[in-house]
């Protein structure tokens, strides 16, 4: 457990080399290295080329002496770690008669008078205590791990009043601790209306920024603060009020935007300068574009354009406009109840028009992206944490060449194996 590794012979090694987001076309430059080799010290990438290249550069049994890992990936391709960049990792309870609902043609207004959607799982996060939702988070984070997933985000939005959104949160920074997976905080009060403020959103809103924030802010709950911008939830006027004043007490920004009708959100964070904005479903050309000048990424999340049968995000346009497109699962337990990685790469290249490049791009260096840490990881490069996971085939196509089954042999986290 020491963070000392030494990967040879990978028939692919598949860096996504890179420090920021890969925009449009660049996003098809994966800068793969055949028989490939990286040395990982103390955690952090210190070498990486062709294995000749890094054999002749280090004394591979001197790393021995020194208990570093050799890893033989003879036949096997090498990839940075996953990144999920759209979660709702903490919630209680479930919602799985809501699929048969809606294969019979029910309504989100039907199925909220049969007493589902958000207002349930709120009800049941209310209830459930720290120690249980810590115990299904470790579950879940375990389940990703498998996948190939190293870093995820995780929204709150599951309380809508304080005490249970704190509550979400210091869960998520408990989970981080406990588990290898590093889990990246969001905080998503406004992730729909209270029953109290149904007429009343702008008080929720001066609720959220005069009472919630400043405690998220000063514990240091949460690095990133999002907004649920859509028709009957929250206003461009109120989602931009939200989003300045939580930039003014340090918080990075997201929107949910544009899910369902074209609001005016992905517009909204390129003005605000967010720094994803996630689903698009409904996106204008304008705000796309406004988008790829500002540099948002855009975080598609086709897993849930699948559960719900809707129309897919129009990520084809989206990187044909210079857009940096990232891929997450959006896991959560109403729309999107999974976290498999090789479903949203599959659906992402069939749906979407994404080449298995891009899809590769928008898992790693661009999902990094959406969470500031393109500097940190989502390539495999020297200087950064050694987060990679090696598949049981030579080639990276084999993602979606194999669809929807999991492909990742070994996971690797910070130079220690996490997952074989």
């Amino acid at each position: 457990m020491n963070g000392n590794m030494l990967i040879k012979n990978a028939s692919q090694l598949v860096t996504c080399s890179g420090f920021a987001a890969k925009q449009g076309k660049t996003m098809s430059n994966l800068h793969v290295i055949e028989d490939g080799a990286v040395v990982i010290e103390n955690g952090f990438i210190t070498h990486v080329g062709p294995t000749s290249d890094i054999l002749s550069k280090v004394d591979e049994k001197q790393l021995q002496k020194q208990s570093f890992d050799i890893i033989d990936a003879t036949n096997k391709a090498a990839l940075p770690g996953f990144v999920d960049s759209h979660t709702h990792l903490v919630f209680g309870g479930y919602r799985a008669e809501e699929f048969s609902w809606r294969l019979k043609g029910d309504t989100y207004m039907d199925i909220m008078k049969k007493g589902g959607g958000i207002v349930k799982t709120v009800a049941a996060t209310q209830k459930a205590s720290k120690a249980e939702l810590i115990k299904i988070g470790l579950r879940r984070l375990d389940a990703m791990v498998a996948f190939g997933v190293t870093t995820i985000e995780s929204k709150s939005g599951y309380g809508l009043d304080k005490d249970t959104e704190i509550k979400q949160l210091e869960v998520m920074a408990e989970l981080n601790k406990q588990h290898p997976v590093d889990v990246v905080s969001t905080f998503l009060g406004a992730h729909a209306v209270p029953g109290d403020y149904k007429e009343k959103k702008d008080d929720y809103i001066t609720f959220i920024i005069d009472q919630v924030l400043p405690t998220i802010a000063k514990n240091r709950l949460a690095e990133f603060c999002d907004v649920f911008c859509e028709k009957d939830v929250f206003s461009i006027n109120q989602s931009r009020r939200l989003l300045l004043k939580a930039k003014d007490m340090g918080f990075k920004t997201k929107i949910h935007a544009d899910e369902i009708t074209p609001l005016g959100g992905a517009e909204l964070a390129a003005e605000v300068g967010a720094v994803s904005a996630d689903h698009l479903l409904s996106a204008s050309d304008q705000g796309i574009q406004e988008m790829a000048k500002k540099g948002v990424v855009a975080t598609l999340l086709p897993g849930t354009a699948f559960s719900l049968n809707e129309p897919y995000a129009r990520a084809r346009y989206m990187i044909d406009q210079n857009c940096a497109v990232a891929l997450a699962t959006d896991f959560n337990p109403g729309s999107c109840f999974t976290y498999s990685i090789p479903l949203i790469a599959v659906l992402a290249a069939l749906r979407m028009k994404m080449t298995p490049e891009e899809v590769i791009s928008a898992l790693t260096i661009n999902a990094a992206a959406a969470l500031d840490r393109a500097d940190q990881i989502g390539s495999i490069d020297a200087g950064k944490i050694g987060d990679l996971v090696i598949l049981e085939y030579p080639s990276y196509e084999f993602i979606l060449y194999h669809m929807g089954v999991n492909t990742v042999e070994t996971v690797i986290k910070k130079g220690t194996i996490i997952k074989k």
